[in-house]
């Protein structure tokens, strides 16, 4: 990766040998960004089951590139420094939810966390899922959001993960707002299973047969914690086709007032026998190609804009706060475990905005 775009690449033993150059070491540090004197340390790594997710757990869902693991190291880096701030401060975060397991009922659970969890529908895929990463910090769940810019280089590959005990991160995806609330709720069904896991999830795989069974679980626990009260009319629909246009209307609706994508009913159909694995394919064929123009009409634009010499690529946007994570950070600037340093860099804000924080 160091040796991409050199005309003379970086050899194995120009990086393992007495002594390495500084700029070789720059050079690592832009993929692990550590900062120099990370590598410069003497003391060697530690291997804790404390320390990552990757020393507790042998394997995952998805490939994760090196983006993605990137990611899961820095929030649980965030993870342990909320661990300390907390105890440092007497701040809890004790779990209030019950735990479930593989062989509960899905359904069942899904509908005794929604009693417990769900906020009042808001038509706004994201003022919606705002009110739900509030009330999950009322249950001491912490969410955090990762936002990618638009030029980096190596994106992460996933959609979300789950950290033992209590932290759920997700990627924001600005075009779909409802993928990330479906990406959420998985990660809830991994916290009520006290499953660790990351995934790159795709409402469309829920039939594949080389689902894990875990999987299959969260999947359906989100489905049925956002179908609520529409789960009946899902129900009654017998069978979707061409013939009935395939009841296209009231997908639209119930697509309209769950959050649920389109594609993510239309893979319950299926599973539920109520649609022709040949009509599924239409319907996920022309759904996908909708998808593709809507992709090339926005690049269409970038083009065109960037021709005329408009900038449109601004700051990135800023992420969704947890309730929670804030109380932790005020809690630890009032016990004085943090300065108002501190309080800035982890809320990522300007000196100027801490008394909207602190006070």
């Amino acid at each position: 990766m160091i040796s991409d775009g050199l005309k003379n690449p970086i050899l194995k033993n120009d990086i393992y040998s007495e002594e390495i150059k500084v700029s070789y070491l720059k050079k690592i540090d832009t993929i692990f960004n550590k900062g120099i004197n990370f590598y410069l340390d003497p003391k060697n790594l530690t291997h804790s089951l404390e320390d990552s997710v990757f020393f507790r757990k042998q394997s995952f869902n998805s490939y994760l590139n090196i983006g993605s693991k990137k990611i899961v190291t820095h929030f649980e880096e965030i993870k342990h420094s909320l661990s300390a701030i907390s105890k440092l401060s007497g701040f809890t975060t004790k779990r209030k939810l019950p735990v479930f397991k593989l062989s509960d009922d899905p359904k069942v659970s899904a509908n005794n966390a929604k009693s417990i969890l769900r906020p009042p529908f808001k038509k706004e895929p994201k003022e919606f899922l705002t009110s739900l990463i509030t009330v999950f910090a009322e249950y001491n769940v912490y969410v955090f959001e990762f936002v990618e810019t638009w030029n980096k280089k190596e994106k992460a590959n996933i959609d979300g993960f789950f950290l033992s005990p209590n932290t759920i991160v997700i990627k924001r995806n600005a075009s779909s707002y409802r993928r990330e609330i479906f990406t959420l709720i998985h990660e809830l069904g991994h916290f009520f299973l006290e499953d660790e896991e990351i995934d790159e999830i795709d409402e469309k795989s829920i039939t594949q047969s080389d689902t894990t069974p875990i999987e299959r679980w969260c999947n359906d626990f989100a489905f049925y914690f956002l179908v609520g009260k529409y789960s009946s009319a899902i129900n009654s629909i017998s069978t979707v086709s061409s013939a009935n246009d395939y009841q296209n209307d009231l997908i639209d609706e119930i697509s309209t007032n769950t959050h649920l994508s389109k594609i993510a009913l239309f893979t319950r159909l299926l599973i539920d026998r109520k649609i022709s694995f040949s009509d599924y394919q239409i319907i996920k064929e022309d759904l996908d190609q909708r998808y593709i123009d809507w992709q090339k009409e926005l690049q269409r634009k970038k083009d065109f804009d960037k021709a005329q010499g408009v900038k449109n690529e601004g700051r990135p946007p800023k992420p969704i706060k947890s309730p929670l994570f804030i109380k932790a950070i005020q809690s630890g600037y009032h016990e004085g475990v943090l300065n108002e340093y501190d309080v800035c860099k982890q809320l990522n804000i300007r000196p100027e905005k801490i008394d909207k924080y602190i006070l």
